[in-house]
Parts: structure tokens; sequence; C-alpha cells
């Protein structure tokens, strides 16, 4: 069948996609391969979140004392919170499985195959399309590691699976899904121990932000060992080197986190003279590829390994296959650790800015200098920075830790897109009390 537009993958760049193709007009073709939604919906994002709230409303309510709330008898129900996560999911997908039918969206499920000259083989039936959206997602990476075979080790897809607690829980890799992780199960009172080969956790964040993470997870009982590298994965244990001497880590469950990769192969790319490697498939900021007519959104490009990125990728697709001008802009996209407390970014930090020959000034405030916030967060330590350009007072980065700062991080985020300077800023005006207040008040503190 002939179709203007075919999406391979219905993950959050692939069914963002399919349905504002489809609101434009363009006969649609969406190809999945498993479930709808994606690894995020389906192994990622909405299940481990799902369970971190579980995870987070154990542990309030056995610290609740100091709001004046004590429980006797209190138990986390592991089997329960897998259940509601599942029904979570469940809802989900009929979401958007609904919104495809709603679009006149067809929906086939399969692997697909391309072909030359635009078109696609699945389940042995061919496809042709004016513009192909490639949008398969990524994997876990699969380190070589000694002992990583063994039925006790899972990476981030097989630990959402499990539905008993481990004993005591290893974690290889102390990047965003291994703090999530050890977030969650420390939480309900297993005990973790972090292996990160790095310096300080979580790289990619500014220093003083990672580290102020670590100590807050340190205090749910979270052990990590820097600067460690994994040498082998035993029956009952992991034996790591931290530069002087060998050692081994305890664990009955070990979770390796040492990211992802995409997933490129099995497609009939390089029948297509297609420009990929194993880091992903090379596009430009509209999400063209090198072969005209195809292109390429989301983990699949190894650019920006979030969900929301990769919707916003499927929209500049569509909207350059449109006619519509668009890019995307990395610079502004924003980002989240899910833990307690959460961490979420946006822009540069103060040493990415000055790599790029970009003077700057930056502010800094605890968020214990906010009510509302040392109210739901008595015993927990935050902060707030901002990377503003000198000169210009054009707003570079805001980086949170403390609270639940992902949902603030979206008005930070539309300052960057509007570009507003300082003294814009300053003039919007936030409800009080609130968290979101610290946004306006770091201001007060650049230097």
């Amino acid at each position: 069948m002939k179709y203007d537009f075919a999406v391979i993958g219905a993950g959050p760049a692939g069914y963002v996609a399919a349905k504002k193709a489809a609101g434009a007009g363009l006969k649609t073709l969406l190809v999945e391969k498993k479930k709808l939604g994606g690894v995020c919906l389906n192994e990622g994002c909405v299940p481990s979140k799902t369970l971190l709230q579980a995870a987070k409303t154990y542990h309030h309510a056995k610290h609740g004392s100091v709001f004046g709330v004590t429980i006797e008898g209190l138990k986390f129900d592991f089997p329960q919170a897998h259940s509601h996560k599942n029904g979570v999911m469940d809802k989900m997908r009929a979401g958007i499985a609904g919104l495809m039918k709603k679009y006149k969206i067809d929906v086939v499920d399969g692997e697909a195959i391309l072909k030359p000259t635009r078109k696609i083989e699945v389940n042995g039936e061919e496809h042709e399309a004016d513009n192909i959206l490639i949008c398969t997602g990524s994997s876990p990476a699969v380190p070589p590691i000694p002992g990583i075979e063994q039925e006790h080790v899972v990476d981030s897809t097989g630990i959402l699976e499990r539905e008993s607690l481990p004993n005591r829980l290893i974690v290889v890799g102390g990047g965003v899904i291994g703090c999530e992780f050890a977030c969650m199960f420390a939480s309900v009172d297993v005990p973790v121990t972090v292996l990160e080969a790095m310096p300080e956790i979580c790289p990619n964040l500014d220093g003083e932000i990672a580290g102020t993470l670590r100590k807050e997870l340190a205090k749910k009982g979270v052990d990590f060992q820097l600067g460690c590298k994994v040498e082998e994965i035993g029956a009952s244990s992991v034996q790591c080197n931290d530069g002087n001497e060998s050692r081994e880590i305890v664990g009955d469950l070990v979770l390796v986190a040492t990211g992802r990769r995409p997933n490129v192969t099995n497609l009939g790319l390089e029948d297509l003279g297609l420009e990929f490697s194993p880091h992903g498939i090379k596009v430009d900021d509209r999400g063209a590829t090198n072969v005209p007519g195809i292109w390429a959104a989301g983990d699949v490009t190894g650019q920006a390994w979030l969900a929301h990125a990769a919707s916003r990728m499927g929209e500049v697709v569509v909207n350059n296959i449109s006619g519509q001008t668009d890019q995307i802009r990395h610079d502004t996209m924003p980002a989240v650790v899910y833990t307690s407390p959460e961490v979420a970014v946006v822009g540069l930090t103060k040493e990415e800015a000055e790599e790029r020959g970009i003077k700057t000034r930056t502010g800094r405030i605890p968020m214990a200098i906010n009510a509302r916030y040392i109210a739901e967060n008595p015993e927990e330590a935050g902060l707030c920075k901002v990377v503003l350009e000198d000169g210009t007072n054009r707003l570079l980065g805001v980086h949170m830790v403390g609270g639940a700062c992902s949902e603030m991080i979206f008005g930070a985020t539309a300052m960057m897109e509007t570009e507003l300077r300082e003294e814009e800023i300053e003039e919007i005006v936030f409800p009080h009390p609130t968290t979101s207040e610290i946004m306006k008040d770091v201001f007060m503190a650049v230097r």
C-alpha cells in the first residue's frame, strides 16, 4: 500500500509524529514490533517512575513523624506496587491506541525491513511511502564484564519485571538510570551499593548538583563506591577495583545500568546507503538523514536519550515534511533525574558555556530559603543555580536539585526558548508560597 508518511517504531517519537502527520492530512502508517508506547511506556520511564512513587510514598510514611504522622505495622507490598504499575501502563497503551484510531492511522504489528526506493517490508507485505521516519529507539548496553550472563544479573528492563525485593542490590553504573533504581530500592529498606567508575555520579550534571544528590541518596542508605571499576560478577558478589586494590561487594541481585545503545541492526540500513554507526543514525537538526525521504528521531539517533526529546524530534520531522521549517534545539532540552530529591536541569553549565568561549555570571541559592520547600522537605538539602551570559544577561542554564523540581523546569525552559533576559524574568509574578519562587529569587544572587 502507498502512504504519504510511514513510521517505524511506536515510541514517543513514533506515535507523536504519526498523530501529527495524520492530523496534517497525511496518509500514515505506523509499524511496531512489540507494544505501542515503546521503551518509555513499557520498559522505562513510566513503569520506573510509577515504582519510584510507590517507594517514595512508603518512605514518607515511615519518616512522617516530623509532620506528626506515625504508623504502626507499616510494610511495602511490592507485588501490589507492580500491579499498580501494570495498570498504569495498560491505561496509557489504550490511550495511544485510541489516538491512532481517532486519527485513522494504519497500525501494523511486526518487524519492519527497509528496502530501496522508500519501501518497507512487514510480515512479508510491502508498503511504500513518500517519507519514512525511523524511530526504533534503544536497548540497554551490555558491557564486556565476565559473569554478566548470569540469571541474577539484570538490566533496566529485567529489574522492572521482578516482583520480589532482593536482600542486597548492587548497581553497576551511577548514571541517571542507576541512581533512580538505587533510590527506589533504598527507599524501601533494601541495602544498595552503587559502583561508578567516574569520580562522581551522573557526570553530565553540574558537579555541585551531582554531589548534593549523592549525599541525599546516601542518607537513604545508598553506598556509593566512586572511581571503582567492575572486574567480574560472581554468583553472590561483584569484584571491583578502586585503583589500589580489588575487593568484593556482596549482593544477590546485580543491576547493570551502563547506558543504552541505538537500535540500528536488522533494519536494512546498509542496503539504503544510510549513514549510521553503532552510535546511531546521523541526522541534521531537522531529523533528515543523508538519504532523501528518510528521517530519524529519538534514541536511534544517539542524541538526547529522553522521551520528550524524541517526541520533539518527531514533531520537527513532520513540520519539515509539511513545509514548515523547524529544527531541534538541544541546548534548551530539559532533563530530569527522578530520584528523591529530584534533579531538573536545562541549558548549559558554567563550565560548558565557558568551553564555548562564553563569559558567564552565575547565581546560586539553597532551596531552604523557600518557605514551601522547608515545609514539605524539612530534612532535605537542595539548591538552584543559574548561568547567565555576561553583558547580555541572557539565560544560559538552570540547574536544580530538591523536592519535585521536575514540575518547575518547564518554566526555565520557556524562559530560555523565548530568550528572556534577567530583567525580564524579574517582572514575572510567581504565586506565593510555591517552591517555584526559587527560580525568581536565584537571580538576586547572580554575581
